[in-house]
C-alpha cells in the first residue's frame, strides 16, 4: 500500500527506526480503503490532477489517502497527473523516517499543512506519549462533537472543566514539548528517551489574525510551531477549540492579507534595514509575532532566524544544482574518453567486449579510471538528491534526466563487463538481478518517468515498445538503447551453452524456449536499428551467440 515509502528507507538497522504513522489515522484510512464507495472514486480519478483535503484527524487521512495515491501512481504509465494535499489543523502524521522517505521520493512540494498560531491539534504529539493527560485528551475530543450532544449531563461537565481548569495547562504543556524538539534539532541531538517521534513534513503556512507565513523545510518548520505558540499572549488567547476552528475564517482573510499592502510599525530612532529584514519582519507580523512587543522578543528572534534559515535552504537547492552543472561540464572529458576508446573497437569487437577482453592494457586502464570517476560523481548526484540539497525536480529536469541516460547507455556495458570479467556471476548470480548499481535502476525510472519509449525494461516490454514506435532510425543508433542488452546477451551465451549439455527433452524445450524469445528480442532491435554498430562486429559477444545459436537450432531440427 505504501511500498515506494517503506522502501525508500535503505537500512532500518542502521537508520535507528522504520517508516512509522500515527495509529488512528492508519486505521481510519484503512476502514476507508475498505469502502466500496472509496474504491470507486479511486478508480474515477485515476489519471487526473487531484487535490485531497482534510481538518483536523481528517487532514491527517487526507495526507494517508495522498500518500497512497502517489505510491500507486509512480510507478503507472504515463507518470501521473499533480497532486496535492492540503490539510487545516491536521496531527503530525509519522516519525522522521516517513519524513525522510517522503523527501527522498520528492513529495514534500505535494503537501501544505496550514496551521493557525493558537491551534494545539497541529502540535500536541510533540509531547510525549505519556506527557498529556488522559482527561484532557477526552475533553478536547468531546469539544469536537456537534453542539447539540455537549449540553446534556455529564458531556457538558467534562468539556466545562476542561475549559476551565486545564485550557493553561494544555498550552504550557505543549509548549514546554515542541520547545525541548525545538532546542534538541538545533544542537542537531539525536531524540531522547521518551521523547516524540514525531517530525513534520511538506509546506507549513502558519496562519494568524495578521496573514500568513509559509516554511518548507522540516527543520524550520519545527522551529516556527514553537516560536509562533510560544509568542501568544496568555491573557488574550482563544480558546484550544476556537482555534482549532477557526480555519474558514483565515482562508478567507487570506486574499486580503495578500492584497492589503502593508507597512512595517517602526521607530523614528531605528537605524535603516535592508529590504530583506524588512521582508522577515512582515512575514514575522503575519505569523503572529509581534515584533514590537518585548514578551516576544526572545520567539521574534527565534523565529527570524529560522524564517532566513528556510530561505537559505530553499535557495541551497538551485544553488547546489547550478555547481553540478559546472561539475558535470568537468567530467565530460571523461565521459568523451569513453566515446573515443568506443569508436577505435566500432569495427573489429565492439568496446564491450574489447573492455572485458582487456584489450591494449593502457588504455583499458584509463577507460576504467574515467567509468569509476563518472560513477562517483553520479552517486555524488544521488546522494545529495537524496538529502533534500537538489530541486524537488531535479529528476524530471531534461538536462539532468538525458544527462544520466547517455551515461548510463554508454558506461553500463562497461561495468556489465567488468561484472563477468572478474566472474561475479558464477559467484553472486545474474548481473540484472544482484550485480547492477541503484543508480542505474534510478535513471530508467527517471527516463520512463519522462514518458520515453525505448528499451530498457524487460524483453516483452521492449519488444512491445519497439513495434509500437511510429519513427523508424535511418541508421544504428550511436549508443545501444538497452543498457542491460550485453547482460541479456552474457545470459543467452550461457544458455546456449547449457542447452549443448542438456540431455532432459523437457529442460531442454523449456531452455530453446528462453533463447527464441531472446533471439525475437535482439533482431526487433537490430531490425530497428535500435543498437549501436558495434554489437555487429564481427567479433562481439552478439555475434558469436548468433553463430552458436544458428548451429544449437541446427542440431535441435536434426
Amino acid at each position: 500500500m505504501f511500498a515506494p515509502l517503506v522502501a525508500a528507507e535503505p537500512d532500518p538497522a542502521a537508520t535507528g527506526e522504520p517508516v512509522a504513522v500515527q495509529a488512528l489515522a492508519l486505521q481510519c484510512f484503512l476502514k476507508l480503503c475498505c469502502s466500496p464507495d472509496f474504491q470507486m472514486l479511486l478508480n474515477q480519478i485515476r489519471g487526473k490532477a487531484v487535490v485531497f483535503t482534510g481538518h483536523s484527524l481528517g487532514g491527517a487521512v487526507a495526507a494517508l489517502t495522498a500518500l497512497h495515491y502517489l505510491c500507486i501512481s509512480s510507478s503507472s504509465s504515463p507518470p501521473a497527473p499533480p497532486v496535492l494535499c492540503v490539510t487545516f489543523g491536521s496531527p503530525l502524521l509519522g516519525n522522521e523516517a516517513l519524513s525522510r522517505a517522503i523527501l527522498r521520493e520528492h513529495w514534500g512540494g505535494n503537501f501544505c499543512h496550514v496551521v493557525s498560531q493558537h491551534d494545539v491539534v497541529p502540535r500536541l504529539l510533540f509531547c510525549s506519549p505519556d506527557a498529556v493527560p488522559a482527561h484532557i485528551i477526552v475533553g478536547m475530543q468531546l469539544q469536537q462533537w456537534p453542539a447539540w450532544t455537549r449540553h446534556t449531563g455529564a458531556v457538558s461537565t467534562v468539556t466545562a472543566h476542561m475549559a476551565d481548569t486545564d485550557k493553561d495547562v494544555l498550552r504550557q504543556l505543549i509548549q514546554t514539548h515542541v520547545g525541548a524538539v525545538a532546542v534538541e534539532q538545533k544542537l542537531a541531538a539525536s531524540e531522547t528517551t521518551g521523547g516524540s517521534p514525531y517530525r513534520p513534513f511538506g509546506t507549513y503556512v502558519l496562519c494568524s489574525p495578521e496573514g500568513a507565513a509559509c516554511v518548507d523545510n522540516p527543520t524550520a518548520a519545527v522551529q516556527m510551531l514553537y516560536a509562533t505558540f510560544a509568542s501568544q499572549s496568555s491573557a488574550g488567547a482563544e480558546s484550544p477549540e476556537a482555534a482549532h476552528s477557526c480555519y474558514g475564517e483565515l482562508v478567507l482573510k487570506m486574499p486580503h492579507h495578500l492584497l492589503l499592502k502593508r507597512w512595517l510599525r517602526v521607530d523614528d530612532d531605528m537605524p535603516a534595514t535592508p529590504n530583506y529584514d524588512d521582508g522577515v519582519s512582515l512575514a514575522l507580523e503575519a505569523s503572529g509575532i509581534d515584533v514590537m512587543v518585548r514578551v516576544c522578543a526572545m520567539e521574534a528572534s527565534t523565529a527570524r532566524h529560522w524564517l532566513k534559515t528556510s530561505k537559505r535552504a530553499g535557495r541551497r537547492p538551485s544553488l547546489n544544482c547550478a555547481r553540478l552543472a559546472t561539475q558535470l561540464g568537468r567530467v565530460t572529458p571523461c565521459r568523451a574518453q569513453i566515446e573515443w576508446y568506443k569508436a577505435l573497437f566500432d569495427a573489429e569487437m565492439g568496446y564491450y567486449d574489447a573492455f572485458k577482453q582487456r584489450r591494449s592494457p593502457r588504455k583499458y586502464t584509463k577507460v576504467n579510471l574515467n567509468r569509476i570517476k563518472l560513477g562517483q560523481f553520479w552517486d555524488r548526484v544521488l546522494s545529495m538528491l537524496d538529502a533534500g540539497q537538489l530541486p524537488h525536480d531535479f529528476h524530471r529536469r531534461a538536462k539532468w534526466v538525458n544527462a544520466s541516460r547517455f551515461y548510463q547507455l554508454l558506461v553500463e556495458p562497461l561495468d556489465i563487463a567488468d561484472y563477468h570479467r572478474h566472474g561475479h556471476h558464477l559467484t553472486s548470480g545474474s548481473y540484472m538481478t544482484h550485480g547492477r548499481e541503484r543508480r542505474y535502476e534510478l535513471f530508467d525510472r527517471w527516463w520512463h518517468e519522462k514518458g520515453c519509449t525505448g528499451a530498457g525494461g524487460g524483453i516483452t516490454s521492449s519488444m512491445s515498445a519497439a513495434s509500437a514506435s511510429s519513427r523508424r532510425r535511418s541508421k544504428y543508433a550511436g549508443l545501444t538503447q538497452d543498457p542491460c542488452f550485453w547482460a541479456r546477451v552474457e545470459e543467452a551465451r550461457e544458455q546456449t551453452e547449457s542447452a549443448r549439455r542438456e540431455r532432459d527433452v523437457a529442460e531442454l524445450a523449456m531452455k530453446l524456449e528462453e533463447l527464441q524469445e531472446f533471439e525475437r528480442y535482439s533482431r526487433e532491435l537490430v531490425a530497428t536499428k535500435e543498437v549501436s554498430v558495434d554489437v555487429l562486429a564481427p567479433q562481439s559477444s552478439y555475434t558469436l551467440w548468433v553463430e552458436d545459436w544458428n548451429q544449437l537450432k541446427l542440431r535441435a531440427q536434426g
